[in-house]
């Protein structure tokens, strides 16, 4: 490619800087021009080690760029969100349960010319699950089981005064569908907010949520009931040190959705 496309990143950790690494290693046809962070100084001590640092900038200004990467907290998916579908650019969320309570957004890409790419984060079979939906799907369900520790403090605990400390044996916290899970666990069930969009919606994809004392990593187990087929997805995923909420692949899976907007011979729908 002759030009590169730009690419800004908002926020700098688990997600963020693994992407920024990757990028300042350096990846065909794409170029970190921003991130925006916080913490400035801690954000810098990071860039230490890169061989091109880039400027620190408001979450507003990421749009400046071709490709706005989003890795923040939820109650900020507004802030980076809006701007860069406003301005037309490719929007990439790892929140991407946000986007369930936000049909306006889609509208307004359509508008704009903006794209929202959602990875496929700390999953796998999105594309089983897009190809199934061309037919009918009949049923998609998901059991969630994570490590105690990864969902404490998530509002659904909260509001329901529901305790994951001290458990001897798997706990079964939430039991609904996907739109629900994904407003009582915005930092934790992304993954069932990408399967219900790949699939039938976020009110007919089911959803479990089991806290168990007994696994170490964040594990989630699929089956998808279609005229075209049945199939059974599991995965377990390796909690990143940053954040036990967020599996290590979550970072490498939004890297291989980069890699796909630029590279010749692409694998996978």
């Amino acid at each position: 490619m002759d030009k590169k496309l730009t690419v800004g990143i908002g926020g700098f950790g688990a997600v963020g800087q693994k992407v920024a690494e990757a990028l300042d290693d350096g990846i065909e046809g794409l170029e970190l021009k921003y991130i925006s962070v916080r913490n400035h100084d801690k954000a810098n001590e990071k860039m230490g080690s890169f061989g091109r640092p880039v400027p620190i900038v408001g979450l507003a200004e990421l749009s400046d760029c071709d490709i706005v990467v989003e890795g923040l907290p939820s109650d900020v998916f507004d802030d980076i969100a809006e701007p860069a579908i406003n301005r037309g650019r490719i929007f990439v969320p790892t929140s991407v349960g946000q986007l369930l309570p936000r049909p306006e957004l889609i509208q307004k890409a359509k508008r704009t010319g903006a794209r929202i790419i959602a990875p496929t984060g700390a999953l796998l079979g999105l594309d089983a699950v897009r190809a199934a939906a061309e037919g009918e799907i009949y049923s998609v369900n998901m059991i969630t089981r994570k490590p105690p520790n990864g969902l404490k403090g998530a509002p659904h605990l909260v509001e329901n005064n529901i305790s994951v400390d001290g458990l001897k044996e798997a706990k079964l916290v939430f039991k609904g569908s996907a739109r629900e899970g994904a407003v009582g666990f915005p930092a934790n069930v992304n993954v069932a907010a990408a399967l219900a969009l790949a699939g039938i919606g976020p009110d007919r994809t089911t959803l479990e949520i089991w806290a168990d004392p007994e696994v170490d990593r964040n594990m989630h187990r699929i089956l998808v009931e279609a005229d075209s087929c049945r199939f059974l997805l599991e995965i377990a995923n390796v909690p990143s040190d940053e954040n036990p909420r967020t599996g290590k692949n979550t970072a490498l899976s939004v890297i291989t959705c980069l890699k796909g907007l630029t590279e010749t011979l692409k694998i996978g729908s």
